[in-house]
């Protein structure tokens, strides 16, 4: 079972009948999108091995079940019946047969197994701005991972041009992307990012997602993993184009042929992204 974004839970048991997900998020549109427009790629099996949760990573079962509004869209699963029937045959599916699994469930309700994969990628372990809070968030990943050397897995970025202002796009086929960094205060290494999309010849849609984050370096999220209880921690880096060349502040690109290597020793350049994976169990 895997734990973690709409997208994600959407691919993971879309490769592999066998596979579930959960999924939490503090944005419910983005919750409700996902259900909208990923159920055609799933279908109806797939559906019923996914359940989504509204609420904060730091208060996780406090976390609402995202209410289901689309049984026409799904053949042969009842999605909304009214006796919490629909929740139960769900709960079943995920082996949780003797749960609560209805609409509005909290997380603690439904009283799930543990997770064998927690994914929190977008950079979103950035949008915790104190060392407390990060603990907090590893510490309730931890508590939720199951006892068979499961995984918590993060992304962070970083390099010197992620501590000053910068700007980056990459086109599309049918949209140009910009990625926005408009500042960046050393004494709290807090920046904020925003999205901008232009189609065609169209009016730049402006600001379309801002954020506020806090970058970690990784020996810091190294440190919070361990005092959260992960007993080893592993790092696959990257270095990414440098976004001071000529070329790249036309066109930015990431150059998918080069790999990650999990790595000990790291020297500073000018961008790099890399993943962090914590063992629960060894």
């Amino acid at each position: 079972m895997i734990h973690g974004c709409s997208l994600g839970s959407t691919e993971w048991i879309r490769t592999d009948a066998r596979r579930t997900a959960i999924g939490l998020d503090l944005d419910l549109e983005s919750l409700e999108w996902c259900l909208e427009n990923n159920l055609s790629k799933i279908g109806a099996d797939g559906y019923s091995r996914m359940l989504l949760f509204h609420g904060n990573v730091l208060q996780p079962k406090e976390a609402r079940l995202v209410k289901q509004r689309f049984n026409d869209l799904v053949q042969g699963l009842d999605v909304n019946s009214g006796n919490g029937s629909s929740g139960s045959n769900k709960c079943e599916q995920l082996g949780l047969a003797n749960s609560k699994c209805i609409a509005n469930s909290t997380m603690s309700e439904a009283a799930l197994p543990g997770r064998d994969i927690i994914c929190a990628f977008n950079y979103s372990c950035c949008c915790l701005h104190s060392r407390k809070d990060l603990v907090l968030y590893f510490r309730h990943a931890f508590n939720i991972l199951s006892k068979r050397g499961s995984i918590f897995v993060m992304d962070v970025y970083g390099g010197t041009s992620s501590e000053r202002k910068l700007r980056l796009q990459r086109k599309f086929p049918s949209f140009t992307y910009f990625w926005e960094q408009e500042e960046f205060d050393i004494t709290s290494r807090q920046t904020r990012i925003s999205l901008h999309f232009q189609a065609g010849k169209k009016q730049m849609l402006r600001h379309a997602f801002t954020y506020h984050w806090r970058l970690w370096s990784i020996p810091e999220i190294k440190d919070c993993l361990e005092e959260a209880g992960f007993k080893s921690i592993h790092v696959w880096i990257r270095e990414m184009p440098n976004t001071q060349s000529s070329g790249n502040a036309k066109e930015y690109n990431a150059n998918r042929d080069v790999k990650y290597e999990e790595s000990q020793r790291f020297n500073q350049g000018d961008a790099w992204n890399a993943y962090v994976v914590g063992v629960a169990n060894i």
